[in-house]
C-alpha cells in the first residue's frame, strides 16, 4: 500500500514538472523575408534573438516566429541599425535548452513505468516475495509430534501407518511394485485433530513438512493462486521424500463452477493442484495430505484414485478415546492423587480434542484461582460444567418465589430420571443459573450411544415433562421455564415419527408440507399426512407428560425432600440424591402402553 502510494506521488511530480517544461501555445512562423518586409513596414514591436531563432512580436500583440540564416545576424552589420531605425525593441535570451528538472522529470517517468512493469511482472508470474512466504516449513526449534502424542483416534493412525513406512522405507514398497496413495484426505468435524495428525506423520517418519492453507492460495490477482500451487511442489520435490499438507481444503477445492472472476482465479488454482498431484509430472516421492470439514462441496476430481486415494474419518473420540486424551492434555499440568479422568470421559460425550484440551486448561485456571497447587477431580467438574453449561451467573438476582419454582422443577426431572431404567445415572442437581439455564439437571450415560431404542426416547420425553408436572402438582402454577423441555421434547418426538419410522405411521421418512421454503416439493407430504403426523407427535409426547405425572404423584415425597435440599445447599450430586431418595417410600409407577 505505501508502494504504491509513492509511485502515485512519484508520477505526479514527474507531470507537474513535464508540464511545466512544455510550450502553452503553438507559435505561428514566417519566412524570414516577410520578417524583413513586415520591419520595412513597421508591424513589429520587438525582436528576441536566440541564435539563429527570433521571437516577433507585431503592434497588434500577436507572436510569431522566424528563422535567420546561419551567420546572418554577425554577419550584417546593418541589421541591428534597420531596427533601431524602425523602433524594434531588441532582446537576446540564453539558449532554449531544456532545463535540468525537464531531465529529471524523463527519467522519473521512465523510473515510475519500469517499476510498474516489473511488479507487474513479479505479480503474474507469482514471485512477489509475500507469495513465497505463505508456505512454510515446520520450525526444525518445534517440538516433534509423534503418533504417542495423538490420542482418541487410534483407527486414523491405523489407517496412516502405511504412509509413515512408506516415507521411512520407500525402496521396499518399490522392490514389491506396491505403490503409496498419493493423497490422504483427512475429513472430520473442527477441533478432532487432523493438523496434529499430520504433524505426527512427518514425526513419526522424520522427513520435510511443508504446510499451507488453503487460503494462501486464493488472491485477486489471475495466475497467482497457481503460481503458489507450482512453488509448493517445486520446494517440496528438492527433498528426497516429503509431506505436504493442506489445511481447510475447501477454500481452494470446490466444485467448479460459475461465471465471476473469483471463480476463475479459483478454478485455475485448483486446476494446478490436480495437475500436480497427477499429471504428466508424477510426484512419486511426495505424499500430499490436506484436511477438511466440507467433504461435500469438494470437487470430484480430487476425490478420485490418483489424487486423495484415501479419505480417513476423524471423528469425535469415544468414551474410551477421551480419557487418554485427557491424559495426554493432563501431562502438563499438576494433578492431585487419585483423580478420576474415567468419570470425568464419562461426562463429556460428544467432545472434541480441543474441547477436551479447553476443559483441561479451564481446571488448572480453576484451581489457580482458587489456591490450589494441583488440580482436583472438584477442578476438573467444575471446568466441565462451566463448558458445558456456562458459566456460574451467582450475581443473577432472583427473587425467593422464583428459587422455590427452580428447586420444585429441577427436583422433578431428578425423580423421574432416577425412577427410569432405560434413564442414564444422574450426575448432579443444581439451581445456580449457568448459562442460559436457570438450574439443571446433569446425566452421565454409562457408555456413549450412538443408537436409540425407543423405551430410552420415551424416557427422555418423561423426564423433559417431569419439570412442567412438578410445578403443576406442588406449586398449582405453569411457568415460562419449561419452555426450552418443550422444544427439545416435542423435537424428539418429531423425529421419533418423522425420521426414527416409531409410530403408526410406519417406516417411512416424512419431510415437510408442500410449500415450506426448506422443502422440495419432490420429497414434500400433502396437507393430511401432515396432520397425522402432527397428532402421533401429540400423542408421543403426551404420553410421556403422563408417565411424569404418574411417577411425581406415587413419590411426592421424594421431590419435596429434594427440593428443600436444593433451597439449602443450591447443588446436590448423584450421592446426595442417592441418599434423599433412599430415605422416601419410591414408587415406580406403572407405565402404559404406546398406542
Amino acid at each position: 500500500m505505501l508502494a504504491g502510494i509513492v509511485l502515485l506521488l512519484a508520477a505526479a511530480a514527474a507531470g507537474f514538472f513535464i508540464y511545466r517544461n512544455t510550450p502553452r501555445q503553438k507559435v505561428q512562423t514566417v519566412a524570414f523575408s516577410e520578417f524583413l518586409h513586415e520591419v520595412d513596414a513597421g508591424q513589429i514591436a520587438s525582436i528576441t534573438v536566440r541564435q539563429n531563432l527570433l521571437d516577433l512580436t507585431r503592434h497588434d500583440g500577436v507572436h510569431v516566429r522566424t528563422m535567420a540564416p546561419a551567420g546572418y545576424i554577425a554577419a550584417n552589420p546593418t541589421f541591428v541599425p534597420l531596427l533601431e531605425q524602425h523602433h524594434v525593441t531588441l532582446d537576446v535570451a540564453a539558449s532554449n535548452s531544456p532545463a535540468p528538472y525537464g531531465y529529471l522529470a524523463a527519467f522519473g517517468v521512465f523510473a515510475i513505468f519500469g517499476a510498474l512493469g516489473f511488479l507487474i511482472y513479479r505479480v503474474t508470474t507469482g514471485r512477489v516475495p509475500s507469495i513465497e512466504k505463505r508456505a512454510g516449513r515446520m520450525d526444525p526449534r518445534a517440538p516433534v509430534v509423534t503418533f504417542a502424542d495423538v490420542a482418541g483416534v487410534d483407527e486414523a493412525k491405523d489407517e496412516l501407518k502405511g504412509v509413515v513406512d512408506f516415507l521411512r522405507e520407500p525402496g521396499r514398497f518399490a522392490a514389491v511394485g506396491g505403490r503409496v496413495p498419493k493423497g490422504v484426505l483427512l475429513v472430520g468435524p473442527p477441533g478432532t485433530g487432523k493438523t496434529l495428525l499430520a504433524r505426527s506423520i512427518a514425526g513419526e517418519a522424520g522427513v520435510p513438512f511443508l504446510f499451507a492453507s488453503g487460503s494462501d492460495f486464493v488472491e485477486m490477482y489471475a495466475g497467482v493462486g497457481a503460481a503458489r500451487i507450482r512453488k509448493l511442489f517445486k520446494d517440496a520435490r528438492r527433498h528426497p521424500s516429503c509431506i505436504v499438507f493442506i489445511d481447510e481444503l475447501d477454500a481452494v477445492g470446490r466444485s467448479r463452477g460459475g461465471h465471476s472472476l473469483s471463480h476463475e482465479e479459483r478454478e485455475q488454482t485448483l486446476n494446478q493442484l490436480l495437475v500436480e498431484m497427477d499429471g504428466f509430472a508424477p510426484n512419486i516421492s511426495i505424499v500430499v495430505i490436506a484436511a477438511t470439514n466440507r467433504q461435500d462441496i469438494l470437487d470430484q476430481a480430487l476425490l478420485r484414485p490418483g489424487r486423495f486415494d484415501r479419505q480417513v474419518h476423524v471423528g469425535c473420540p469415544d468414551v474410551k478415546g477421551r480419557e487418554a486424551i485427557l491424559r495426554v492434555h493432563s501431562r502438563k499440568i499438576t494433578l492431585s492423587p487419585g483423580v478420576d479422568m474415567r468419570s470425568i470421559a464419562r461426562g463429556t460425550p460428544g467432545f472434541s480434542g480441543a474441547e477436551l484440551a479447553n476443559l483441561v486448561n479451564e481446571a488448572a485456571l480453576i484451581a489457580v484461582q482458587a489456591g490450589r497447587h494441583a488440580v482436583s477431580d472438584q477442578d476438573l467438574d467444575a471446568a466441565r460444567d462451566k463448558v458445558m453449561m456456562g458459566a456460574e451467573r451467582r450475581s443473577l438476582a432472583m427473587t425467593e418465589h422464583e428459587r422455590v419454582t427452580c428447586a420444585y422443577h429441577e427436583a422433578g426431572h431428578a425423580v423421574v430420571a432416577s425412577l427410569l431404567p432405560e434413564a442414564d445415572p444422574l450426575h448432579k442437581v443444581t439451581i445456580i443459573p449457568r448459562g442460559r439455564a436457570l438450574g439443571v439437571t446433569m446425566q452421565l450415560p454409562e457408555a456413549d450411544r450412538h443408537t436409540y431404542s425407543r423405551a430410552y426416547l420415551d424416557g427422555q420425553l418423561a423426564i423433559l415433562m417431569g419439570g412442567r408436572i412438578a410445578e403443576e402438582v406442588f406449586l398449582e402454577q405453569m411457568t415460562s421455564g419449561a419452555g426450552n423441555d418443550i422444544e427439545r421434547a416435542t423435537d424428539i418426538a418429531r423425529r421419533m415419527v418423522c425420521d426414527f419410522g416409531m409410530s403408526p405411521l410406519g417406516p417411512l421418512a416424512y419431510k415437510g408440507q408442500a410449500g415450506d421454503p426448506w422443502q422440495r416439493e419432490s420429497n414434500a407430504i400433502s396437507a393430511a399426512t401432515a396432520e397425522r403426523v402432527d397428532a402421533e407427535v401429540h400423542a408421543i409426547v403426551m404420553h410421556g407428560y403422563r408417565v411424569a405425572r404418574r411417577l411425581i404423584e406415587h413419590n411426592r415425597e421424594a421431590v419435596k425432600r429434594l427440593a428443600e435440599e436444593l433451597l439449602v445447599s443450591e447443588s446436590v450430586d448423584a450421592d446426595g440424591v442417592r441418599a434423599i431418595l433412599a430415605g422416601a417410600m419410591l414408587e415406580a409407577a406403572p407405565t402404559e402402553a404406546v398406542h
